[in-house]
C-alpha cells in the first residue's frame, strides 16, 4: 500500500502528538481535510480509528517513529 505523500505527511506529524488543528495549521489546510486523510488512509488500510491506522504503517514501514 502506499500512501500519498499528504497523507504521509499529516501521519508523521500525527504521530508526533499534533492535534488535527494543529496539523491544518501546519500543513495550511482545513481540518476536514486533515480528516479526510486520515479518513482515507484508515479506509485503505481497513482499520478502524487512528491508532491502528498508525500500528499497521509502522508494521508495513510506511512511517518511522
Amino acid at each position: 500500500m502506499i500512501l500519498t505523500k499528504r497523507e504521509k505527511e499529516v501521519f508523521e506529524l500525527l504521530i508526533n502528538n499534533n492535534s488535527t488543528k494543529e496539523i491544518a495549521i501546519i500543513l495550511g489546510i482545513s481540518e476536514k481535510t486533515i480528516r479526510n486523510h486520515i479518513s482515507n488512509v484508515m479506509q485503505k488500510l481497513g482499520v478502524k480509528g487512528r491508532a491502528a491506522a498508525v500500528v499497521e504503517l509502522l508494521k508495513i514501514n510506511e512511517i518511522k517513529i
